[in-house]
């Protein structure tokens, strides 16, 4: 006869479900908001984690907290990228590094800004993961991959031309990287958060004429704060997710579904 679990049991297998110890996981973007909360997450869960933003300076005080490793190379050169991340023996990827461009419309659409948020969010995460898969594939253990995208890609959003298009073509990297890397036992999935109010994005999404009509369309009615994101991040990455790759997952209050 089969018994149930003890709870004892039950709570062994959900802290073996999301151990990280002995794994290495490459956070970009680690000294923004998300990505800092990320950093903080996966090493209370026992991973190495390497840090990385285009300065050293910028990391300097997360990793003496953490004790994460820092990294310092920029998602716009792909010979800094390579550099950088091909003598790593790397387990997992967190592509969080990101630029927010503009608020325009498409007819007034500044196309070097346009460029340059495709580059970052999109080019520079493939690139990551073009040099970061052949470590991963080489050691044979598997791997996970979390791409931060955004609800942008998920409905249009007023003004979101460049950076909604960045994210999709990110979804997209998902969805293909996720069918590739499957072979190798890599999962590649994607978050897709709302807002998290900064004083980065207080300038347009504090603004009461955009803060209040946006919220009121969102069942859970609130703004996102960091540790909301990186916790799904941490699930996607850990074994307890080990059967969910090729999603895009809406952290968003419910906005995306309304």
């Amino acid at each position: 006869m089969n018994h149930p679990p003890t709870s004892s049991t039950s709570s062994e297998a959900r802290t073996a479900a999301t151990d990280f110890t002995g794994r290495t996981i490459l956070v970009t973007g680690a000294s923004g908001g998300i990505g800092a909360a990320t950093v903080r997450q996966l090493t209370s869960a026992g991973a190495k984690v390497i840090a990385s933003a285009r300065t050293l300076d910028s990391l300097t005080t997360l990793c003496d907290e953490t004790g994460a490793q820092p990294l310092a190379f920029d998602l716009t050169d792909e010979d800094g990228i390579r550099d950088a991340i091909e003598g790593l023996d790397l387990w997992g990827v967190v592509n969080c590094g990101g630029f927010g461009g503009e608020i325009a419309t498409p007819q007034d659409t500044d196309i070097d800004v346009f460029d340059k948020v495709i580059s970052i969010n999109a080019r520079g995460a493939l690139l990551v993961i073009k040099y970061a898969a052949p470590s991963m594939i080489r050691q044979g253990n598997g791997g996970a991959i979390v791409n931060v995208s955004s609800q942008a890609s998920l409905v249009a959003l007023p003004g979101h031309i460049s950076y909604g298009s960045s994210k999709a073509a990110l979804d997209n990297i998902t969805r293909v990287s996720a069918l590739e890397l499957g072979k190798h036992n890599i999962r590649v999935n994607s978050v897709n958060p709302t807002v998290v109010m900064t004083p980065m994005s207080a300038w347009y999404w504090g603004r009461p004429d955009i803060e209040r009509p946006f919220l009121e369309q969102m069942p859970l009615g609130r703004w996102a704060t960091v540790e909301e994101i990186a916790a799904p991040i941490v699930f996607l990455l850990s074994d307890a997710a080990s059967m969910i790759t090729g999603v895009s997952l809406p952290i968003d209050g419910g906005y995306s579904n309304r």
